[in-house]
């Protein structure tokens, strides 16, 4: 299965931010889409990436101040994606050695797709769920 499969399924719509908003643009775009990530980009594409975790760490190392920084600040800037085109099983290998939780999906230089950590645990539980079925079906008619 393809990356491009995931997003067919869940949908290509991906909350961004600018580089130079605050981080209290951040958090409330962060709950207006009831998401655990924002891509960053700038004129550019994408610059960066930016999650909760990453605004919690840096809110106690730095406190309340942080909301008025802008989001690059905080951000990752290096930031790794994926083409549609990508395996589902390639991406999941590198999700879990480099602990990656959101990956955008990006196609000829343009955001195209965000894929999360959860998005991918679903698509192999559909993928070993479709097989069990098919194993099923195949010992059933002998």
């Amino acid at each position: 299965m393809r990356i491009a499969d995931v997003l067919r399924t869940k949908g290509s719509a991906v909350a961004t931010i600018a580089p130079d908003a605050p981080v209290s643009d951040l958090l409330r775009t962060l709950a207006e889409h009831n998401v655990g990530a924002i891509v960053v980009v700038g004129p550019s594409g994408v610059v960066g990436i930016v999650s909760e975790r990453d605004v919690v760490r840096r809110l106690h190392e730095t406190g309340a101040g942080l909301l008025t920084s802008p989001v690059s600040s905080i951000m990752t800037a290096e930031v790794f994606t994926c083409t549609p085109s990508d395996t589902v099983d390639s991406l999941t290998v590198v999700m879990t050695e480099r602990r990656f939780r959101h990956v955008p999906v990006v196609a000829e230089g343009e955001l195209v797709g965000i894929v999360s950590i959860g998005d991918v645990v679903k698509s192999r539980i559909g993928q070993l769920e479709q097989n069990q079925d098919q194993l099923q079906a195949y010992i059933a008619q002998g």
